[in-house]
């Protein structure tokens, strides 16, 4: 079902899961906000005409003991 509506100005969006790594999980116990990769990630996609529409933090389990933090950002353009 397509449906347009009046009132959104990106004609298609795209969401990107931004997470610390495996390794830096097991090594420190846990895993925050991976802020420079989040970082790197919003500049290259805003160099290709991307904007940040909406993100959220998800705290996910690792493994058995450990979690790590996660962003889920969605861009439009």
């Amino acid at each position: 079902m397509n449906q347009h509506n009046e009132n959104s100005s990106f004609r298609e969006y795209k969401v990107v899961f931004v997470t610390e790594g495996g390794c830096g999980t097991l090594l420190l116990g846990s895993a925050g906000i991976p802020v420079k990769k989040l970082e790197t990630t919003i500049n290259q996609h805003a160099a290709e005409g991307w904007q940040v529409v909406f993100q959220i933090i998800e705290n996910k389990r690792f493994l058995l003991f450990w979690t790590r933090e996660a962003v889920i950002v969605t861009f439009g353009r």
